[in-house]
């Protein structure tokens, strides 16, 4: 009786073999199905047990794009992916909105250029409605303001629309496993604009307020006519002030009265 039960269960299962294709260099990893499970195919959201033994699931994926024709791409680059599941699409700001709030998925791969709203603009809503999620925006926009941008309103990654099939599916698996990425001539762009304005801080380190400050006492105004002049507090005025002596290593008002003129702040 005990035997024959066992023969029962045994054809009630089944296990299947997942290998991946030769250029994803992932091993072949196998995974037990549950009772009921048709041979054949998989549960959605089904984990997988890798060689390590560690059981994990799926990357569920959320695409947002205005253009059809580009989230029928990606659905079908990551449908040839094992771990890569996609859970719904949305064309423009409103409706990326709706799926992230019903679906959570674990990654966003969002358009900067929608109807309405703008991907950048979105972005603070799909955190608020799913926190834990991840969003790589992919877009045609390559000035890196943008990239700063996005990642200042919460996107974990940036890639160009002309990147290769792989390095879109890598750099949803980084951002997936808290990482960032950053498209390579985004990110040298990035290092080349933060190290010009760096050599330009340095070499004027004073604010604009600091700057028309210092222009006024440099004329000879007090620190109560630069407040009247300026709509700012008496306080505020001393402190700007302190911190123009800081920055610019002087002590004295004479000081203050050739830098000024060494720089052009007095006019003609």
């Amino acid at each position: 009786m005990r035997s024959s039960r066992r023969r029962e269960m045994c054809r009630s299962g089944a296990t299947r073999t997942w290998s991946a294709s030769p250029q994803n260099g992932r091993r072949a990893v196998s995974a037990r199905r549950t009772n009921g499970a048709s041979r054949g195919e998989e549960a959605p959201g089904a984990s997988r047990t890798t060689i390590a033994g560690v059981v994990s699931s799926r990357l569920r994926v959320l695409l947002v794009d205005d253009h059809a024709v580009v989230r029928s791409g990606l659905r079908s680059l990551f449908a040839a992916e094992d771990d890569f599941e996609v859970v719904g699409e949305a064309a423009n700001a409103q409706d990326a909105v709706f799926e992230t709030r019903a679906l959570k998925p674990d990654v966003i791969v969002l358009d900067v250029v929608l109807p309405g709203e703008n991907g950048i603009e979105v972005l603070p809503k799909l955190k608020k409605e799913a926190p834990e999620t991840k969003v790589l925006v992919l877009s045609m926009q390559d000035d890196p303001r943008y990239v700063r941008e996005a990642f200042a309103q919460g996107a974990s990654g940036y890639v160009l629309k002309e990147a290769a099939d792989a390095e879109v599916v890598d750099a949803v698996r980084e951002i997936a496993a808290g990482g960032e990425y950053v498209h390579p001539a985004l990110g040298a762009r990035m290092v080349a604009a933060e190290a010009k304005a760096r050599a330009a801080a340095a070499a004027d380190p004073l604010s604009d307020r600091e700057r028309e400050v210092l222009r006024l006492l440099a004329l000879g105004h007090t620190n109560q006519e630069i407040a009247q002049q300026l709509y700012i507090s008496v306080r505020t005025a001393e402190t700007h002030r302190a911190h123009i002596m800081q920055k610019l290593g002087l002590s004295t008002r004479a000081d203050l009265v050739r830098h000024a003129m060494a720089n052009g702040l007095l006019g003609d």
